[in-house]
């Protein structure tokens, strides 16, 4: 195995360490019952909306609200139709994690380290709890800064050097890249920070960047279509939606790639500043084009697929 494909490996693993611990810190520093929280601030679509992106904010992950989303489903405590209102608030709420990749200050990295690791051998709950957080900061911001670097070096081996080609050539391409990326690795994040690194050594260009964006959301559906095996038909018909939403969108929105680019271009100079604001773009236009169609898309989506789930 090359040494830089090794590092890649790395570097994955510790982005998504630190996200699992970031998240951890800040469930628990929210000190909120989160199931609680979703069953009753969910009773219309705008309400369900403003709820799944905050409570994904917190978490920092899409696919865990999801998750628990289809488990609430399941205990038949929330109901398909309430849970479209959530999963449209999920996309809005995971944007947070792309603004957050961007600020990567190289010279904090050593003290949130430092800071949260002394913080983690505290058994106070709460110092504990911020612990985790600064730790899981300093892990996303070590493995943005090592995924950077590894950019230039990955681009000279050949599958990589066929995969930039491609995804420069072909928006189409670059969707199915990140929709297979995240599949894979679970997390949209982690392949927005992987796409970062590459689009800020000019390997990538930003409507190339978008395309692997737009895939990932798309991608990450695979988490709550296996949480959904074997759960009841509400809770399939949920999994269903977040596929259904995500490709639509991608649809809808696949010809202003150039666009939403030259919109963020005009913001700032910085590539992957760039990439995150259309994150912002594309997440919250999507959801909101859906939510006055929530209950026709929830009849739909009832009658697209009650047939194989009777």
């Amino acid at each position: 195995m090359s040494p830089y494909i090794a590092s890649f490996i790395v570097f994955i693993s510790i982005f998504l360490f630190g996200m699992s611990i970031l998240r951890v810190g800040l469930n628990t520093i929210s000190n909120t019952k989160l199931q609680k929280w979703l069953y009753h601030a969910s009773s219309t679509p705008i309400r369900g909306l403003l709820t799944g992106a905050l409570v994904t904010a917190l978490l920092q992950s899409s696919s865990a609200v999801m998750v628990l989303t289809i488990s609430l489903i399941a205990a038949k405590l929330l109901t398909f139709r309430q849970s479209i209102g959530i999963i449209l608030g999920t996309n809005i709420g995971t944007t947070i994690t792309a603004e957050l990749m961007t600020l990567n200050p190289e010279h904090l990295v050593l003290p949130l380290l430092l800071i949260g690791f002394i913080m983690l051998q505290i058994r106070q709950q709460f110092i504990f709890s911020s612990g985790t957080v600064l730790f899981g900061l300093g892990c996303i911001f070590v493995a943005m800064h090592g995924l950077e670097a590894l950019a230039i070096p990955l681009s000279t081996l050949s599958f990589f050097e066929h995969v930039i080609h491609e995804t420069n050539s072909s928006l189409l391409y670059g969707i199915g890249i990140g929709t297979l990326v995240t599949a894979v690795i679970q997390s949209s994040s982690a392949t927005t920070g992987i796409t970062m690194g590459f689009i800020n050594q000019e390997l990538l260009t930003l409507p190339a960047a978008i395309a692997i964006l737009y895939g990932s959301n798309v991608g990450t559906c695979i988490t709550a279509l296996m949480a959904s095996i074997g759960s009841s038909k509400e809770a399939k018909l949920a999994a269903y939606a977040h596929v259904w939403i995500n490709i639509i969108g991608v649809i809808l929105f696949f010809p202003l790639i150039g666009l939403f680019g030259a919109f963020a271009a005009s913001m700032t100079s910085l590539p992957d500043v760039q990439l995150a604001h259309v994150s912002i773009l594309f997440n919250v236009l999507s959801a909101f084009l859906f939510l006055p169609f929530a209950g026709l898309l929830a009849k739909s989506i009832e009658k697209l697929h009650n047939y194989n789930l009777q």
